[in-house]
């Protein structure tokens, strides 16, 4: 049976503390599993990576054939369906018009000392991005992660994928050509975060690393942030609805178990103010389960992790919004504008009854790549901002420096930092 909390008991408070820890882990033998990859990785270079390859995906790779051919990719392409390729090259164009209006300008002025300030932005050099090809393989991933990255200008993006027994959805390789990405490894896993970290002789390092992946992926991009930047480190999919009486009770159960059917370990929540409705959702959640083709994931995801949590007033409904802190969050109410105002920790917000979030996950625009378990009270979604980085300037001349070097040389003088209060005062 889900999880069922009511506002009203008396002990809501501590239920709720405890499940919001719900999917708290902390696995030391994965973190020294991947320690040890990552290290072998830096010491052995290619032949490690060929020989984890084949020990977890079981697939011979070699340091001569390291990348993934044109020729392979272009086949892939044909292999797939006229009406898919048509709607991933749909996706893609949303997704980039969505994003070319992220872009910032560079501001550069003078202030009333005559001091020019500004700053200006620069897109990183290289990007690496790992595309999951486990147990689900994403083609909408590649779309997601590959095409802001662009947007903002980034001339690199070399693409990972696993390939467990020699096998891949076309569909990710025809993604990846849609976006132009040529450079494709056969290689997944905290290895292949390795490798584009440190580098090797056939895998250039990279400068940042994005794109989700399973629990050892999430692990190495943590053990290698510093060497490189990282998105952030995703845990399982989640998603928060909030329904009123007046939605289709199949529609809100399709929307809980489409991230339910994620993983194991995905949490779906709906906050209703109605307990007959909830009750509808949750016959309508047993029934659909039944027609899933990953209905033994959703059905453990929603009977572990799920909850229905009733509330007086789906008004007052933000404030355990913002406790929750959803990746998705589905405001399936009468105005959802108005509810949304008091929100301020999601990864993203699906307004209305007719925005469910596979819509987001595919075809509407933002990258669906969202901060989970809770860190959206700290960070956003993948957007053209994390493939660039801003650069301040500030320029003196010889009269401008005479109005704020003084002050500057006694700061220095009260830091104790002599060298720094000279290389003021001898321009003075």
């Amino acid at each position: 049976m889900v999880n069922s909390l009511n506002i009203s008991d008396k002990d809501f408070a501590k239920k709720f503390n405890a499940f919001l820890r719900l999917r708290e882990t902390n696995d030391k033998d994965v973190s020294v599993t991947v320690e040890n990859i990552i290290e072998d990785v830096r010491t052995k270079g290619d032949a490690a990576i060929i020989a984890y390859t084949e020990k977890f995906d079981r697939l011979k790779i070699t340091a001569g054939k390291m990348k993934i051919t044109p020729a392979e990719i272009s086949k892939a392409r044909k292999s797939c369906d006229k009406e898919v390729i048509r709607a991933l090259e749909h996706a893609a164009e949303r997704i980039r018009n969505y994003h070319q209006k992220q872009l910032p300008k560079d501001v550069q002025y003078k202030d009333s000392d005559g001091i020019t300030l500004g700053w200006r932005w620069n897109a990183i050099d290289a990007v690496g991005l790992y595309v999951p090809g486990g147990t689900a393989a994403y083609p909408s991933s590649v779309l997601m992660n590959a095409i802001p990255a662009q947007v903002a200008g980034v001339k690199r993006l070399a693409m990972v994928v696993p390939m467990p027994d020699g096998n891949i959805n076309p569909a990710v390789l025809a993604a990846a050509d849609i976006a132009g990405i040529t450079e494709i490894y056969p290689i997944g896993g905290a290895q292949a975060i390795a490798a584009l970290a440190y580098g090797t002789k056939k895998i250039a390092a990279v400068d940042k690393i994005v794109g989700p992946g399973n629990i050892y992926v999430a692990e190495a991009k943590r053990q290698v942030f510093g060497q490189v930047g990282i998105d952030m480190i995703a845990g399982p999919s989640e998603i928060l609805v909030v329904a009123d009486n007046k939605n289709k009770p199949e529609w809100i159960a399709a929307d809980l178990l489409s991230q339910a059917e994620h993983d194991k370990l995905a949490q779906a929540i709906l906050i209703t103010d109605d307990e007959i409705f909830a009750k509808r959702v949750e016959n309508a959640v047993e029934q659909l389960l039944k027609k899933l083709k990953r209905k033994t994931i959703a059905k453990a995801a929603w009977k572990n992790y799920g909850a229905i949590i009733i509330v007086r007033e789906l008004g007052n409904a933000f404030e355990l919004i913002n406790r929750i802190a959803p990746e998705h969050l589905e405001l399936a109410v009468e105005k959802p504008e108005e509810l949304m105002k008091n929100i301020r920790h999601a990864g993203a917000i699906f307004l209305g009854r007719h925005t469910p979030e596979a819509i987001g996950d595919y075809i509407a625009g933002p990258s669906h790549v969202l901060p989970t378990s809770h860190t959206a009270r700290f960070s956003s979604g993948l957007s053209v901002f994390d493939f660039i980085k801003r650069t301040s300037i500030m320029g003196c001349n010889e009269k401008s420096i005479l109005a704020i070097g003084e002050d500057a040389a006694l700061l220095a003088e009260t830091e104790g930092l002599t060298a720094h209060q000279l290389s003021i005062k001898l321009r003075l």
